[in-house]
């Protein structure tokens, strides 16, 4: 178990949104690690709240799936099946 809670801490996952005018980024414990916006992203703020938020989700679940693919390839690793469509809560 400490050895998959390692391998999660290493993930990094990245969302972006608007063609790049916002980039994410998560690790495996779904923190946000970083936020990245371009000079054209800061003119409309409403706009901007929408890429943000539209970059972050898709860094989470990217982290997500990485996380569960991990988590499956342990669990094979030690014999243990998981169920179809298991997922991890977070």
């Amino acid at each position: 178990m400490g050895k998959l809670q390692g391998r999660i801490t290493q993930i990094v996952a990245e969302g972006d949104a608007g063609g790049g005018m916002v980039k994410a980024k998560v690790n495996g414990h779904m923190e946000l690690i970083s936020c990245v916006i371009s000079d054209e992203g800061m003119k409309d703020k409403e706009l901007l709240e929408d890429l943000v938020r539209a970059a972050v989700t898709q860094a989470i679940q990217k982290a997500k799936q990485a996380v569960a693919e991990e988590t499956s390839k342990m669990a094979g690793g030690l014999g243990i099946g998981l169920p179809a469509g298991f997922q991890l809560p977070g």
